[in-house]
């Protein structure tokens, strides 16, 4: 029989869907995702030291729902017991709660479809990887990371800051932006749209370059 062939998925894609058993019960990814950012982590496995790092991090930022209107949903191939397993061990060691949904990917099911198996680093475990999806279920940023290196949770929320203010203000993100920069507006396309800017209380650094504050 000839072996399925999963294609990653791309900035710009709707995020593959799928059904699978979480630490909180059944999910359809698509109805999580619904109406609703999601940041979606795969982790290589449970019980080790990187992984229990950047899950607790990931468990301590309560300001993701709250705030950001965006849920949080982790994954590994490992069963639904070791999961259960090691959040009430972190939690008892730690004081620290996996509240949100942690996937038993133990079919490598959904690792495939997201791209998450690579041979060259491991063929048993997903390497480090964060998705952010919109409300409408599109892939808007993507994250790769080797085992041995982990995320770095200022620039995943910085990241998706950025895109929620360039989505609401229609402008992009200069180099190093932090929410309260200044942003950067799009270029004029007409002669007359160049003479209301020259005249604007813009920022201007060329015709083409021009921030404001928001």
């Amino acid at each position: 029989m000839e072996e399925k062939v999963f294609l990653m998925p791309r900035i710009g894609d709707m995020a593959p869907d799928f059904e699978a058993v979480t630490t909180t019960g059944k999910l359809k990814f698509s109805e999580y995702n619904k109406g609703s950012w999601v940041v979606f982590f795969l982790h290589p496995a449970d019980f080790t030291p990187v992984c229990t790092t950047e899950m607790s991090g990931f468990a301590n930022e309560k300001e993701f729902k709250a705030k950001q209107n965006t849920k949080l949903i982790g994954l590994s191939i490992d069963s639904i017991h070791a999961h259960i397993a090691w959040v009430n061990a972190v939690h008892e060691k730690t004081g620290v709660l996996f509240e949100f949904p942690i996937v038993a990917d133990i079919s490598m099911e959904v690792s495939k479809l997201y791209g998450m198996l690579q041979p060259g680093e491991s063929e048993t475990a997903a390497v480090r990887a964060v998705f952010i999806m919109d409300p409408e279920g599109k892939v808007r940023l993507i994250m790769y990371y080797p085992l041995n290196v982990g995320r770095n949770m200022a620039e995943i929320k910085r990241a998706l800051l950025a895109l929620q203010t360039s989505d609401e203000h229609k402008v992009a993100m200069p180099l190093d932006w932090q929410p309260g920069d200044k942003v950067i507006v799009p270029a004029p396309k007409t002669v007359e749209a160049l003479a209301e800017r020259k005249s604007s209380d813009l920022e201007m650094v060329d015709w083409y370059l021009a921030k404001k504050s928001i």
